[in-house]
């Protein structure tokens, strides 16, 4: 048998597709974006939010500032053709004090500032949690984790589709049921 060079094994392993843990969470986003859709979610966490299981449900550590992580996440979300963000964050976190945990004041003006774009919805954290187990059961939910260390700071996006709103939706629905009746 042949022996096979480092770099033809390090090529073959290239094509055939690096696994998860071994790409950078970038790529991952940028490569899972494209096959997510409506009804999809994508989470930007802090340190010590639970990993999360279920068949849907896909937990990546970035190593990264959770700034950096919204950031890059939002701008792939903007240039895509067929999702938007519709952003919940946890309703908890207005009470949190400086006290309890140092810098939660300027996280909440850096992530306002940062989502100032946004309609932001606030919603108890385990009710959030409760939902992406829910919805893991049947749809991807890709749950990137940060190395932020401040409680109550997930930004929890779920995907809606970009061409197509609720609006849209509703008078659809109702123009088949006036069809329907007649």
């Amino acid at each position: 048998m042949p022996k096979v060079s480092l770099a033809l094994r390090v090529l073959c392993i290239a094509f055939l597709g690096l696994p998860a843990s071994a790409q950078s969470w970038q790529s991952q986003v940028k490569r899972e974006l494209d096959l997510m859709g409506h009804r999809n979610w994508i989470l930007v966490v802090d340190s010590a939010y639970p990993e999360q299981v279920g068949p849907g449900i896909e937990t990546i550590a970035t190593n990264a500032d959770q700034f950096e992580v919204v950031r890059t996440v939002l701008s792939s979300i903007k240039n895509s053709i067929h999702v938007r963000p519709v952003i919940f964050m946890d309703a908890e976190l207005p009470f949190v004090s400086d006290q309890k945990a140092a810098g939660v004041s300027n996280y909440r003006t850096e992530i306002t500032a940062l989502l100032h774009d946004y309609k932001v919805t606030s919603r108890l954290h385990q009710s959030l949690i409760d939902e992406i187990a829910k919805d893991g059961e049947h749809y991807h939910v890709l749950i990137l984790k940060t190395n932020l260390a401040i409680p109550y700071t997930s930004v929890f996006i779920h995907l809606d589709c970009k061409y197509w709103s609720a609006d849209d939706e509703r008078a659809l629905r109702q123009a088949m049921r006036s069809h329907h009746s007649q």
